[in-house]
C-alpha cells in the first residue's frame, strides 16, 4: 500500500517532532475544569406532570447518540487543536551551505584610456570598459558565497562598495561606473593600498584582489612596488590584468583597424611583479574572449565554497492539524442539523 495520507507521508519523509511539547500540558484541561466544577443539579422540580418521567425518558434515549458522539468530536477536536499549538515539524529536504568562501576585492582601471573603441562584444565595437564591465558582470553571477568589494581608480582610488554578499549592489555599482570618474591618470599603487586597507581586517588566507587596468601607473602617492609590498606583508594575493587589444578588432570577419596598445601603454612587466610578489598571477587579455577566459581561470584559482556539513531544515506543519480541527468542528455543526 503507497502512503499516500498527508499523515503517514509526513511520517515516512522524516518525523522531527514538536517545537513547544508542553504545549500538550494543556489537553487534560477541559476534563480538569469539569471534574473541579461538576453541573449544578436542580433541587426541585419546577413542575410535575403525571406523564413527565415519560417523557425524559424519551429524550434520554434519543439524545444519547448524539450526546455521546458529539463529546467525541468535541475532544477530537481539542486534541488536533493541541497538536497544532505544539508545533509539529518535519525535515526538509538536506541542503550543504557553504562553509567559506573568499573575500575578493575588484580593482576596475577608469582611467581615460578606458575610452578606446578597441574591443568587440555581441557583434559590435565597444570600448575597453563596456567590454570589461560585461565579462565582470558574469564573473560575479559565480561568486554566490563571497564577499565582494569594489574600488574604481583613475587619478585617484574610491572604493565603491565595501566587502559584501549584496553582489547585486556590487553589480550596479559597476554598471553606472564611467570613465574619467576618478579622473583621466592611473594610480595603481594607490588602488593596490586602498583594496590592502580594507582586506587587511579580514580572515587570513582568503584576502584576494583582482587589478584591471589598460595602462602605467603615472598617479598617487604609492607606486605599484611598494604597494605590493604593503600586501604581500598582510598576505593579500593580487592577480592583475593587462587589458587592450593588439592593434586589430575583427567584426563578422571583417578585419578593422585599431590603434594599438604598445608595450609603453601597458606596464606589463610592473604588473608580472605585482603578481608575483603577492602569490597571485599575472595575465594578458587582449579581447574580451581572452578576458572571459581568465576569469573563468580565477573561479579555479579562488573557489567560491568548500562543502559544509550537510543539514535537514525543520519545516513547520501546525497548519495540517489546524485544518484538521475546522474540519472536525464543522462536522459536528452540521450533524445535529441533519438529526434535527
Amino acid at each position: 500500500m503507497s502512503l499516500s495520507l498527508p499523515a503517514l507521508q509526513w511520517l515516512q519523509d522524516g518525523y522531527a517532532g514538536f517545537a513547544w511539547p508542553w504545549a500538550w500540558l494543556a489537553f487534560p484541561l477541559p476534563w480538569l475544569v469539569r471534574w473541579a466544577w461538576p453541573p449544578r443539579r436542580a433541587q426541585a422540580d419546577a413542575l410535575r406532570v403525571p406523564y413527565g418521567r415519560a417523557v425524559q425518558a424519551i429524550a434520554a434515549q434519543g439524545g444519547r447518540g448524539l450526546a455521546g458522539r458529539g463529546s467525541a468530536l468535541a475532544w477530537l477536536v481539542w486534541f488536533l487543536l493541541c497538536a497544532a499549538v505544539a508545533r509539529p515539524q518535519q525535515f526538509g529536504d538536506a541542503v550543504t551551505p557553504p562553509a567559506s568562501g573568499r573575500d575578493l576585492m575588484l580593482a576596475v582601471d577608469l582611467s581615460g584610456s578606458m575610452t578606446e573603441p578597441d574591443m568587440e562584444l555581441g557583434g559590435a565595437v565597444v570600448d575597453r570598459l563596456t567590454a570589461a564591465k560585461a565579462v565582470l558582470a558574469d564573473f560575479l553571477d559565480r561568486r554566490e558565497g563571497d564577499r565582494v568589494g569594489l574600488l574604481v581608480f583613475g587619478q585617484r582610488a574610491y572604493a565603491m562598495t565595501p566587502l559584501t554578499r549584496d553582489l547585486q549592489t556590487v553589480r550596479e555599482q559597476l554598471r553606472d561606473a564611467v570613465a574619467g570618474l576618478a579622473g583621466r591618470e592611473t594610480a595603481i599603487g594607490d588602488a593596490i593600498a586602498l583594496a590592502v586597507r580594507r582586506l587587511r581586517t579580514q580572515q587570513e588566507g582568503q584576502r584576494v584582489l583582482i587589478l584591471l587596468t589598460d595602462g602605467v601607473n603615472s598617479a598617487g602617492v604609492l607606486t605599484p612596488q611598494k604597494a605590493a609590498e604593503l600586501a604581500k606583508e598582510e598576505r593579500v594575493r593580487i592577480h592583475t590584468i593587462a587589458f587592450g587589444s593588439d592593434g586589430g578588432v575583427s567584426l563578422f570577419g571583417i578585419p578593422l583597424p585599431m590603434p594599438a596598445s604598445s608595450p609603453e601603454d601597458i606596464d606589463e612587466a610592473t604588473l608580472r611583479d605585482v603578481a608575483a610578489q603577492t602569490g597571485g598571477r599575472f595575465y594578458r587579455a587582449r579581447d574580451t574572449n581572452e578576458l572571459a577566459g581568465i576569469y573563468a581561470e580565477l573561479d579555479r584559482l579562488e573557489p567560491v565554497e568548500q562543502p559544509g556539513k550537510a543539514v535537514r531544515p525543520r519545516v513547520e506543519r501546525y497548519a495540517w492539524p489546524l485544518a484538521a480541527a475546522w474540519a472536525v468542528a464543522l462536522l459536528a455543526f452540521l450533524l445535529p442539523r441533519r438529526h434535527a
